[in-house]
This record gives structure tokens, C-alpha cells and sequence, in this order.
């Protein structure tokens, strides 16, 4: 008994902590821009890169990403923002999982209608996976910062490039481009907003280069409703925990 209330509580607890949505960024600091590029490696043909910068006016992060030399099976390829470096030995395993600060987890996938709700690293999950090369693609990520306060900075971080079965192929360290502006490390935190998309929402297109920077935390007021009701449910658990106990 006492074993199936912990399990209770414990699920309790797994619910609340993932109510909330990431916010979108605002206050990125101006002329930012970070690079990270694949390494060459013999016997592997893949090439490519993430180039990323501050949005227009600080909202969000710009991104540009080019890819090729793509295996002839294994696709569609994914691509995420993950929350480790990649070590001196190049192992992309020890660069953890995706960028995910607000524990969103991988399950369920990405809605990319609804890119507040994924995980702020799952790149290609919010604009698109890798379907032929060479590809590339420019969007602004309204979710993503240059501000290295912020939970959701990924300029000392790496990016993975997965087969469609999640294996990794490839990963690369972001490096802060020379001549672009010194973030500053105590501005405010994420605030938010959507442009175009992939599928809709975000607003992508197919090529392009980066843009410039501002920040503060909004929470999307469509999750607000959602998350009162996950909150209800999860305290409608702690009640039954509860009445368990007496």
C-alpha cells in the first residue's frame, strides 16, 4: 500500500514539473553570433554547420544550417541543440541529451505547430528534419539564446546530427564568431513571440544568413489554461494519495 502511494506522489510530482512551456527570449544581446562546424573525419563524407545569431531587436536566435554528404539511408536526419560540449576525443554520446531546461523530455515528439511545448535544443523537430542534401535552412528560433544567463544559451554547447533511429553521425562545439558582440552575463531573462514557421508557426525559409539583439520571460498565454489543468490533475492525484493514507 504504502509503496503504491509513493508511486502516486512521485507521478504527482512528474506531472507538476513539466507544465511549463518554454518562454520566448527576448533581450538577447545585439551583434551575437556563435558557429559550430562538423569536423573532418576520414571515412565520413558528412559536412555542415549551424551558424546562429542574436534575432531582430534581441527576440529569439537566427539560425542558418547546412548540411551534406548525407548517408544513403538512415534518413529523415535530425539535429538538435544538446546540453553538453563535445569533449576533446570528439564522442558525441558525452554531449548528454537534447538542450532542455525547462524538463520537457523527448515523449511526446515535437509539435512543431505548438514550438513553445518542445524541448528548446529539438531544432529540427520545431523547423523541419533533413530529408536530402545538400540542404539548408534559415529561421528564427524564438525559443534559443545568446544571453549565457539564460537557461536556454547554448553558445558554450554543442549540436548532434542524428539517423532517423537517433544514432549520431556527427556533433560540433559552438564557438563565438570574432568581431560579434561580448554577451553580457547579467541582462535580463527570456520574454516571447513566433514568426513564421516550418510547419507554420515559426517561419522558415530555405536559405539566408543571421541578423541582430533584447530579454525577459513571458509565459505563451494559450499554455496558461493547460497547465492549471495538468495542475489539477495533479493535485487530484496528491488528494487520492491522501485519502489513501488515512
Amino acid at each position: 500500500m504504502r509503496t503504491s502511494i509513493v508511486t502516486l506522489l512521485a507521478a504527482a510530482s512528474a506531472v507538476s514539473a513539466q507544465t511549463q512551456p518554454a518562454p520566448k527570449i527576448t533581450g538577447n544581446p545585439a551583434g551575437v553570433s556563435y558557429l559550430a562546424t562538423l569536423p573532418i573525419k576520414e571515412g565520413n563524407p558528412l559536412r555542415g554547420s549551424i551558424a546562429a545569431e542574436s534575432g531582430p531587436d534581441g527576440t529569439g536566435v537566427r539560425f542558418k544550417v547546412s548540411f551534406s554528404g548525407l548517408p544513403a539511408a538512415g534518413g529523415p536526419f535530425m539535429y538538435h541543440l544538446h546540453e553538453k560540449p563535445v569533449p576533446e576525443n570528439g564522442n558525441c554520446t558525452a554531449t548528454g541529451a537534447h538542450l532542455d531546461p525547462y524538463k520537457r523530455g523527448e515523449v511526446p515528439i515535437c509539435d512543431a505547430s505548438k514550438p513553445e511545448t518542445c524541448q528548446t535544443g529539438d531544432l529540427s523537430g520545431k523547423f523541419g528534419n533533413v530529408t536530402a542534401g545538400p540542404y539548408t535552412s534559415e529561421y528564427l528560433d524564438l525559443y534559443s539564446s545568446t544571453n549565457p544567463a539564460d537557461p536556454s544559451f547554448f553558445g558554450n554547447l554543442s549540436f548532434v546530427f542524428h539517423l532517423s533511429n537517433k544514432t549520431r553521425i556527427g556533433c560540433a562545439n559552438f564557438v563565438k564568431v570574432d568581431g560579434s558582440a561580448t554577451p553580457s552575463r547579467g541582462t535580463n531573462m527570456p520574454e516571447a513571440s513566433a514568426t513564421g514557421p516550418y510547419n507554420g508557426t515559426s517561419g522558415v525559409k530555405p536559405t539566408g544568413a543571421p541578423v541582430a539583439p533584447t530579454s525577459t520571460t513571458s509565459m505563451p498565454s494559450q499554455f496558461t489554461g493547460a497547465a492549471a489543468k495538468v495542475a489539477g490533475g495533479a493535485a487530484a492525484v496528491l488528494a487520492a494519495a491522501a485519502a489513501l493514507m488515512l
